[in-house]
């Protein structure tokens, strides 16, 4: 009787430690609870739990309890949250922002990327690249510490009109008298025409390319 008691107690610690351990994927309050008086219940009278050690264990619970409802708090505040930026990402609709990305469409024959120096610039490159990464063109840039605006009318290095709407990327190198970097980032211009809210972070349509709500630093109409 003894022997089966004290088996029984060794078990439900057992399951205790066990399941404690891997109690953010499954383990309810209650089931928490249950284990304790079921330890409480088969522990052997001449050889009881200890006072310290119910006590960690009632701790235990009121931190695992606490934690529940702590997460609980940070998944509705975390949608809410979320549904907070995406009303905000739909006022952009409409308007003509400047975002932190590289890659622009061609749309009436033009493109526009902009670009900011950390400091000024001895000398400035710009290419341009294809969606399959072929250059179509290349020349030089403003230098100018702080924001710098570039726009290519569209045209490759031999002077013919490409066709509107393909994706082109901007690449700038910019490096001040001693050679060394001064770029800080590229952005493009355009009119956000749509929203995704299919991923944790709403992306913006800007031009016809996917642009992070995050990475929209002005709007200028």
């Amino acid at each position: 009787m003894t022997v089966s008691a004290t088996s029984s107690v060794s078990t439900a610690t057992t399951t205790t430690t066990s399941t404690s351990s891997s109690a953010t994927s499954g383990l309810t309050s209650s089931d928490f609870l249950s284990l304790l008086v079921s330890e409480l219940q088969n522990q052997d009278p001449l050889n009881a739990t200890s006072t310290t050690d119910f006590i960690n264990q009632l701790t235990s619970y009121a931190n695992f309890s606490s934690q529940q409802s702590i997460n609980s708090n940070l998944s509705a505040l975390a949608s809410s949250f979320s549904s907070l930026v995406t009303l905000n990402s739909v006022n952009y609709i409409g308007h003509t922002v400047e975002a932190k990305t590289d890659t622009a469409t061609l749309s009436n024959g033009s493109a526009t990327f902009g670009y900011s120096l950390s400091s000024a610039a001895e000398n400035v490159s710009i290419s341009i690249k294809d969606s399959s990464g072929n250059t179509v063109w290349t020349g030089s840039g403003t230098g100018n510490s702080g924001s710098n605006s570039f726009t290519w009318d569209g045209k490759d290095s031999s002077g013919n009109q490409l066709s509107d709407g393909g994706q082109y990327t901007i690449s700038v190198t910019a490096t001040d008298s001693a050679g060394n970097s001064v770029l800080y980032y590229t952005t493009v211009t355009g009119t956000v025409t749509g929203i995704d809210t299919s991923t944790s972070t709403p992306s913006l349509t800007v031009g016809g390319v996917s642009v992070s709500a995050a990475n929209i630093i002005g709007v200028t109409s």
